[in-house]
């Protein structure tokens, strides 16, 4: 009876030892998913976030990451008026949770090199082929969605959620850098030239203004000279010229010969 307690014992140990030898429990980290893989078959099962209790030696557990990734590529490709453009990008996506094991059994873990990466590059030239280079620099915000319109398109059906895109940056030749920066130049030229042809414009303009005003004055003065029968024009200059010297009028002035006159100022 001992003997067979102890057979017993041995037993239960030796099995407890096994167990802990070949792990039954696996943790699905948070933001993770489990694929079970039943003698190396794809399950349609998937493990959620938690502790799970597996079958030793028949099931093996492949744990992939559904947090959201950023994924960032450089595409060379052209323009719509065939300039060479150097785009470098960025994708951020998370894998489905729904049908990682899908992604397993039809892509496996090389997803980024086999699916992602070429998906990038087909949908950067497609998108650039559509604009010319003015326009990839002006319409930035249209190419980034039609970027990522290609790329949704690309990817659906494939397991792989696209979350957002961004165009980090467009590189240009440096032969058509420089043309834009010479034909920036001819445009400030352009520009300042044309102020100039305003100011010399608006400065004719006021000279024929004064001009005209200063006739209009002339032809006034002329036609009161004409109904006054010359009079009161030549009194007017006649007290200008003395107000110059800042001296009054006079009323009376001695000439030769103790000769006196008197000037109404009041005279019509």
């Amino acid at each position: 009876m001992r003997t067979k307690l102890i057979k017993t014992v041995v037993t239960v140990f030796v099995i407890f030892i096994m167990f802990l030898i070949l792990n039954p429990f696996v943790k699905i980290s948070a933001g993770e998913r489990g694929v079970i893989l039943n003698w190396g078959a794809v399950s349609d099962s998937i493990m959620d976030e938690g502790l799970h209790l597996i079958v030793p030696i028949m099931q093996k557990i492949v744990q992939l990451d559904v947090k959201t990734e950023k994924h960032e590529v450089q595409v060379l490709t052209y323009s719509k008026d065939i300039q060479t453009v150097d785009a470098t990008v960025a994708l951020n996506y998370h894998l489905d949770p729904n049908t990682v094991n899908k992604l397993w059994q039809e892509i496996g873990k090389d997803y980024e090199s086999r699916i992602i990466d070429p998906s990038i590059q087909e949908s950067v030239k497609a998108a650039t082929a559509m604009f010319t280079a003015q326009e990839l620099v002006e319409q930035r915000p249209k190419v980034k969605e039609e970027i990522k319109k290609q790329l949704f398109e690309r990817l659906n059906g494939r397991h792989i959620i696209v979350d957002d895109f961004s165009i980090v940056n467009f590189d240009f030749s440096e032969e058509y850098e420089r043309a834009v920066e010479r034909k920036q130049v001819a445009q400030q030229e352009a520009l300042t030239a044309k102020n100039k042809l305003e100011q010399v414009k608006m400065e004719a303009e006021q000279r024929v203004t004064q001009a005209t005003a200063e006739a209009e004055a002339i032809k006034i003065q002329a036609e009161a000279i004409t109904q006054q029968g010359g009079r009161d024009y030549v009194n007017l200059k006649w007290i200008e010229a003395w107000s110059k010297g800042g001296s009054h009028v006079p009323q009376f002035i001695t000439g030769e010969g103790g000769a006196n006159f008197l000037y109404n100022l009041n005279s019509k």
